[in-house]
Parts: C-alpha cells; sequence; structure tokens
C-alpha cells in the first residue's frame, strides 16, 4: 500500500510540474518574462508559492524548463537536422510535407505561444535570441537544406545550391505564418497565398 502512495504522489508531482510549465509557458508569451512573476504562476495554476518552489527554486529555473519543453516539443513534432521526415518522392509529396508542417505550427497552441515568446524575449536574452534564430531561420532552413539535397538526388528537383534553395523556399513561409500570429483573422488569405507560392516553386523547379 505504501508503495502505491508513493508513485501516486510521484504522478502528482509530475502533473503539476507539468502545469506550472505550461502556464509559465502561457504568461511568459502574453506578458513577458520581467512583467510576469511567480505568484502570477501559482494563482493560475491554483497552487500556493511554497508548491511552485518544490518544483522550481526560482522564476529563472522555471523560465529554462520552459526553453528546454519547447524545443523538445518543436523537436518531436516539427523535426529536425537530426529527426528527418522521410525525402518525399515528388513534388506532390513536398507539398503535403509543407502544408501539414504549417498547418501544424499555425493551429497548435504551444507551439503558437512559444513562438510569441520567442518574438518577445529574443532582445532580452541570448538563449532565447539563439533559439529564435534557430527556428525562425537556420533550423528549419537546414531541415529543407537536406530535404532538397536528397530530392535532388532522386531527379525530383532541378539541381541548384540546395541551401539557397531552402532559404529562397522557407523565407516566404516564415514570413506568412508570423503573419498568421500578428493576424489571425487574415489567415485563410496567408494559406492561399502559401499554396500558390508552394504551386510556383515546384513548377519552376521540377525536374
Amino acid at each position: 500500500m505504501g508503495h502505491i502512495i508513493l508513485v501516486e504522489g510521484a504522478d502528482m508531482a509530475k502533473d503539476t510540474r507539468d502545469r506550472i510549465l505550461e502556464a509559465s509557458l502561457e504568461l511568459f508569451a502574453k506578458n513577458g518574462y520581467a512583467a510576469t512573476n511567480i505568484k502570477d504562476i501559482s494563482d493560475a495554476v491554483g497552487i500556493v508559492k511554497s508548491a511552485f518552489y518544490r518544483h522550481f527554486a526560482s522564476k529563472e529555473e522555471a523560465f529554462d524548463a520552459v526553453m528546454e519543453m519547447m524545443a523538445s516539443y518543436y523537436e518531436e513534432n516539427m523535426g529536425s537536422t537530426s529527426r528527418m521526415p522521410p525525402v518525399p518522392d515528388s513534388m506532390e509529396e513536398l507539398k503535403q510535407l509543407t502544408m501539414k508542417m504549417v498547418n501544424f505550427t499555425v493551429h497548435d497552441e504551444r507551439i503558437i505561444q512559444s513562438r510569441k515568446l520567442l518574438l518577445a524575449e529574443q532582445f532580452h536574452d541570448e538563449r532565447v535570441r539563439d533559439l529564435a534564430n534557430h527556428y525562425f531561420l537556420y533550423g528549419t532552413e537546414s531541415m529543407f537544406t537536406k530535404i532538397f539535397s536528397g530530392m535532388m538526388e532522386k531527379g525530383i528537383i532541378k539541381r541548384c545550391d540546395p541551401a539557397i534553395l531552402a532559404f529562397s523556399y522557407t523565407s516566404p513561409i516564415t514570413a506568412l505564418i508570423h503573419l498568421c500570429d500578428r493576424e489571425p483573422a487574415r489567415e485563410s488569405e496567408a494559406m492561399e497565398k502559401l499554396k500558390a507560392f508552394i504551386d510556383q516553386f515546384t513548377a519552376e523547379y521540377d525536374a
């Protein structure tokens, strides 16, 4: 019986820690790191401050944990150069892969909050700046560099510099995703423009 109680206690502790992280992410994204305090986070979770300190020694430690959670969640769901999706076998598969990634990043609430947090805090914290650069530029660009290189090897895409091609492909997509964040009412317009861009891109570079 004692063993069962210990297991339940561990599960409850993990649940509380996870809820602290989710509340921290939401508040940091909405109000910024400096304007959010431990009481705000505790109130959002429905716990007292002493319960917060059982999991994190400070707001900064909670922020660091949020950064780690974001990085892991993003890589798990969006991929990375070390967790590559399969190289498409056709331009149609490239379209499908791209739209799957875009639809996820535009509609997943945790990803949306993460993006807002990175944009808000990138000028105040070098770690956040580096993470923002990775997500908004280098990480996605590097992943598509490998995708395009693989598609060139398969004879699907015209041979050219895959890194430059990836840059020219991902930059407009990233811009339209940010537009959806700033003006959600224009999502339909942004998605139509995105599909038109992908159609033009695939027609131009189809081998």
